[in-house]
């Protein structure tokens, strides 16, 4: 990235290459839209090539892409007022299309669950959640993206597992009819 910052703009396609699916797989668990994920990943980048000479190559790269995409997410939604009302069918299209078919029924049904589960959540505890459990940041790392402590991050992470949990048994509830 610093020789990027410096003007070998060329080499972005590189970084693109590298962090492109990490972005994707974070756009994603938090929309569940595969046509909306891809075109907030090439605005991470555009944006990325456009505020180059910001950074300042302290901390690590990706830190810095994760802030910016973070800030796409925010402004696709203040853009568009749009408030996480992707339909369950979407991730129906999503589940089907996935490339292991293997899956039983009742697997897809529960990744279904599960899934539709984590949209209901509010969208602070569900960006937590994506990044702990489906980016691998670790709770240090997640402090200093959204500038809080290791202890608060910790914190939030429990309760977002509570309430997804409790969210996710309640769709099991109904799905089992009681």
């Amino acid at each position: 990235m610093l020789c990027v910052k410096q003007g070998q703009t060329d080499l972005a396609g590189i970084l693109y290459e590298k962090y492109k699916d990490i972005l994707f797989r974070f756009f994603f668990n938090l929309m569940q839209n595969a046509t909306l994920s891809e075109d907030l990943v090439h605005n991470v980048f555009i944006r990325v090539l456009k505020y180059r000479d910001r950074f300042r190559g302290e901390g690590e790269f990706k830190y810095w892409l994760f802030a910016i995409a973070r800030n796409v997410h925010a402004d696709h939604y203040r853009n568009k007022a749009n408030r996480y009302t992707e339909d369950i069918d979407k991730w129906r299209d999503q589940i089907e299309s996935q490339s292991d078919q293997n899956l039983s029924l009742e697997r897809k049904e529960e990744i279904l669950r599960l899934r539709e589960a984590l949209n209901q959540l509010d969208p602070s505890k569900r960006e937590v959640l994506v990044l702990s459990r489906f980016q691998g940041m670790k709770y240090r790392e997640i402090g200093e993206l959204l500038d809080l402590s290791e202890g608060n991050v910790k914190v939030r992470v429990f309760r977002a597992m509570k309430e997804l949990k409790n969210i996710f048994q309640q769709l099991d509830n109904t799905k089992n009819g009681c």
